[in-house]
C-alpha cells in the first residue's frame, strides 16, 4: 500500500492507498476489492480482510458505501455490512477501530484526518462528485464532529492524471458554466476540440478552498501505471470486459481525549 507522510505523522491514525498487487506475494492484478458480478465473493472478502488487517481493524469493521457519484456523506458510529451499505460517496467517523474505505479506478480517493479531534474521513471524488460538493460536504461533517478545518490533513490519492484524461468540449463546459475560473484545470483545446482535465488539481483546490490546512498527494496516474493501479479508462481503451477497483482506507486507532 502507499502511505503519505503527512497522515503517517498522526499517531492515532492509520491509513493506506492499496494497489492492485496482492498483499502477499506481489501477484499483479489480483487484489480487486470490489464486489462485482461474477467475482468470487470469498476472494474479494479475503482481499478486503487483508486491507483491514493492515490497518489493525477487524474485517467486519471495514466500512464502505454504495458509491454513486453523489455529494452525499455518511457519518458512521458502528460497522456497516457491505450488503447493507447506503448510497453515499464519503464516510466520516470519530469512532476508533472503524476503517473507512472507498473504492476507485480513476476517480480520486481522498483520506482526511484531524488527529487532535480524532475525526477521520474517506471520500470518493470523481469529477461529478467533486463538482457537486462531496469534498466540501465531507469537511463540513468532520467539523460537526469536532474537527477544525485548519487542522485537517487531506491526502489526495491515486487517480487519473491530466495527461491521460482527455475530454470533449461539453465536459469542460460543465465546469466553466459553474465558474469561469475553472478553465484553468483544462489544457488548451486541440484541433478536435478535446482537451485534458486536471482532476487531482481540481480536487486539491476544492479542499484548500474549504479551509483544509494540509493538502498533499495527487501525483499518481492510475491510467498510465497499469503495474500498480486498476483503471476504468485504460480498460475502455484496451476493450477489456471489466476492471478492478483498488481500496483506500483510514482508521482512528485511539479515541481522542
Amino acid at each position: 500500500m502507499i502511505l503519505v507522510d503527512a497522515l503517517s505523522a498522526l499517531t492515532a491514525v492509520r491509513h493506506g492507498f492499496f494497489t492492485r498487487y496482492h498483499a502477499e506475494g506481489g501477484t499483479r492484478g489480483d487484489f480487486n476489492c470490489a464486489y462485482r458480478a461474477g467475482d468470487d465473493e470469498a476472494v474479494v472478502g479475503a482481499n478486503r480482510a487483508a486491507c483491514a488487517g493492515a490497518l489493525g481493524v477487524a474485517p467486519t469493521h471495514l466500512v464502505t458505501v454504495k458509491q454513486s457519484h453523489t455529494a452525499d456523506v455518511l457519518v458512521v458510529e458502528k460497522p456497516v455490512a457491505w450488503r447493507d451499505a447506503p448510497v453515499a460517496d464519503a464516510i466520516v467517523s470519530r469512532i476508533p477501530g472503524l476503517a473507512l474505505a472507498v473504492l476507485t479506478a480513476d476517480c480520486t480517493p481522498v483520506l482526511m484526518a484531524d488527529g487532535v479531534a480524532g475525526v477521520v474521513a474517506a471520500a470518493h471524488a470523481g469529477w461529478r462528485g467533486a463538482l457537486d460538493g462531496v469534498l466540501e460536504n465531507t469537511v463540513t461533517q468532520m467539523e460537526k464532529l469536532g474537527a477544525a478545518r485548519a487542522r485537517i490533513v487531506a491526502a489526495v490519492g491515486p487517480c487519473i492524471g491530466q495527461s491521460s484524461y482527455e475530454v470533449g468540449p461539453e465536459f469542460a463546459s460543465r465546469f466553466t458554466a459553474r465558474d469561469s475560473g475553472f478553465a484553468r484545470y483544462f489544457t488548451a483545446p486541440k484541433a478536435n476540440g478535446h482537451c485534458h482535465f486536471d482532476l487531482a488539481g481540481f480536487v486539491s483546490d476544492r479542499l484548500k478552498a474549504s479551509g483544509v490546512g494540509t493538502v498533499v498527494g495527487g501525483t499518481w496516474d492510475t491510467c498510465a501505471d497499469d503495474a500498480r493501479f486498476f483503471s476504468y479508462r485504460r480498460s475502455v481503451l484496451h476493450q477489456e470486459a471489466d476492471y478492478g477497483r483498488q481500496l483506500s482506507a483510514i482508521a482512528l486507532t485511539v479515541r481522542a481525549p
